[in-house]
């Protein structure tokens, strides 16, 4: 659907953050799925992260994006993704040699990347990879959403405001179907 937008990129490159300015302007946001699993798993004491079981994690990535996809039509007006599946399934691909495929659903075709801004970068409990490994899955995703027929539009270093007015201004003003949207 064309009013899915996906934010993603490099880890700790300022998504989250502009995701909350979005949500404080009144649109619709996804938390990340991975973010979701890591603390479900933590709590519950299981193994489907990862750093213990990354086949598992990748797995109930692509299920909980599948989910919070479906769960999304019934938001009026864009809803921005941090991360979707399309992330996991390039994860996938990477982690087992196989082909990149894409997930069921499509996304709006522009999507934003937020480049590796190492000033920016920390780890904590549910983010453990280091700078190295965060550019590494930049380069990857950078790759394949365009291999997957997406276009990437580089999230530029500006204030959180900022951001969020240059990806507004990027969509235009409305989902598809209502005025003053950019049609895809």
């Amino acid at each position: 659907m064309n009013r899915f937008v996906v934010i993603s990129g490099c880890s700790s490159g300022g998504k989250s953050s502009l995701l909350a300015e979005l949500a404080r302007r009144g649109h619709a946001v996804v938390e990340e799925p991975g973010r979701r699993i890591v603390r479900e798993e933590t709590a519950s004491g299981g193994t489907a992260l990862p750093w213990v079981d990354a086949h598992a994690f990748i797995r109930r990535a692509l299920a909980m994006a599948a989910a919070d996809r479906a769960s999304a039509a019934a938001n009026p007006g864009w809803t921005f993704f941090d991360r979707s599946a399309i992330d996991a399934a390039s994860a996938r691909a990477h982690m087992t040699g196989t082909p990149l495929t894409d997930p069921p659903g499509r996304y709006h075709s522009r999507v934003f990347m937020a480049p590796p801004w190492p000033e920016l970068y920390v780890t904590d409990g549910e983010r453990r990879h280091g700078l190295d490994q965060a550019i590494v899955e930049y380069d990857r995703l950078v790759r394949d959403y365009p291999a997957l027929g997406y276009e990437i539009i580089l999230l530029p270093r500006l204030s959180i405001a900022e951001r969020a007015d240059f990806v507004l201004a990027s969509l235009g003003t409305a989902p598809e179907g209502d005025p003053g949207a950019l049609d895809d």
